[in-house]
């Protein structure tokens, strides 16, 4: 079941017909916070939270504290929530709940936020709550999904956007789902519905340059051209938040790419898209590339950046300004 249709079911239940236990966990914590903040929002009335809705921290709880709060009947309401954020930090006792979980009270909901990894299938409270209550996994999100993440986000407001848009939002926010929504949410607030967010609406209310980006300097190592990644080199030698170091792992990511376009024995769109892990959009630019940089010059490109990697963090490179640093990685590239 895709995703989205899952957490579509899960908020309909929680609203219709909630369960006693959900576990919410996984890499992705966006949709786990997305899932719990609906059963915060949804699962009591307004009046109702104040004396019902307890929200504790696997930190700074035992399970012991989480299945005394559990067992308490509510005040002036049908149920209580009970919510526990870093559920995760408990991963060690956390069996220790399999008790309450196989006959958990009809007046309560607990709801586990388990983050950054997965609950062992193998532990003894992980079984009952497949038994008993409701199991979310919230993986983790790869590139090519991003421009649907995006454009359904923005599609919510009634706000379309173009693909130079999505790539500048991709570059500058990386997959950073939170981050996405919390920007996507303030373009919302400043544009009407019906407009499209445009590379100049992005440069104004996200402040991502349309010009200067990492984007736009990839592109340009990636025809060789050297005028431009020179320019773009100037403007991030004086800006606050450049970081030859996240450009550096862009550029591998894209060249790291670039030496399974060449190795890749479908070379049709839908197939590269496959195999690269990009949009099908995005192909296109490897296609460019490809022109440039054969398999040999995309795997120097490499050590190439291995390099500047190193010199960007200090080894060997002691006092070397980040505009020399930017001037060494476009000469390395353009001259492979």
């Amino acid at each position: 079941m895709p995703q989205e249709t899952q957490i579509s079911v899960i908020k309909k239940g929680i609203k219709e017909n909630p369960s006693p236990i959900y576990l919410f966990m996984g890499e992705e914590p966006y949709y786990i916070d997305l899932l719990s903040s609906y059963a915060e929002e949804n699962l009591l009335t307004e009046e109702e939270r104040a004396f019902n809705q307890v929200v504790m921290y696997g930190s700074t709880s035992t399970i012991a504290d989480i299945v005394d709060t559990a067992q308490r009947f509510p005040m002036g309401a049908a149920r209580q929530v009970v919510i526990v954020r870093e559920a995760q930090s408990l991963d060690t006792q956390i069996d220790k709940l399999a008790g309450y979980v196989s006959s958990p009270s009809p007046t309560t909901v607990l709801v586990l936020c388990y983050k950054g990894k997965k609950m062992d299938a193998r532990k003894s409270v992980y079984k009952s709550i497949l038994k008993n209550g409701v199991m979310y996994e919230s993986k983790k999100v790869y590139e090519n999904t991003l421009p649907l993440f995006i454009k359904e986000n923005l599609e919510q407001y009634g706000i379309g956007l173009t693909q130079k848009a999505v790539m500048m939002i991709m570059e500058s926010l990386g997959t950073d789902l939170s981050r996405i929504a919390q920007e996507m949410k303030k373009v919302s607030l400043v544009l009407p519905a019906g407009s499209t967010l445009t590379p100049d609406m992005v440069e104004k209310y996200i402040g991502i340059s349309r010009e200067f980006n990492n984007f736009e300097f990839q592109r340009a190592i990636s025809t060789r051209d050297a005028v431009k990644a020179m320019r773009i080199a100037e403007y991030f030698s004086t800006s606050k938040d450049a970081s030859p170091i996240a450009t550096v792992a862009i550029l591998y990511g894209f060249f790291t790419k670039m030496i399974l376009y060449h190795n890749s024995t479908d070379r049709s769109p839908a197939g590269l898209a496959r195999e690269l892990g990009v949009p099908p959009f995005v192909v296109k630019d490897y296609q460019m590339a490809a022109q440039y940089y054969n398999l040999k010059q995309s795997v120097r490109a490499i050590d190439v950046l291995r390099r500047i990697d190193l010199m960007s963090k200090g080894v060997g490179a002691t006092g070397v300004s980040v505009y020399d640093i930017y001037k060494e990685l476009i000469f390395s590239m353009i001259n492979l």
